[in-house]
């Protein structure tokens, strides 16, 4: 996810399409974390559900990149 599509859902949630965004603000870095880890989850479920042998293991690589 980029950064403007992060901070465009941080102005939708904050309900202030003017809202300016600081990128140094501890509840902007936490909304973001929160999106990417959604959007995470979201994939490696779509990827639980492939019966392809040759994805094995997609899923679990998806959800580690939240370890990183």
């Amino acid at each position: 996810m980029k950064q403007d599509e992060i901070e465009h859902m941080w102005k939708v949630a904050s309900n202030d399409p003017h809202h300016d965004t600081n990128w140094h603000d501890p509840v902007v870095m936490a909304f973001a974390k929160l999106v990417a880890a959604k959007e995470r989850e979201a994939c490696a479920k779509v990827a639980d559900g492939w019966p392809d042998y040759d994805v094995q293991g997609l899923a679990e690589s998806i959800r580690a990149r939240g370890q990183a």
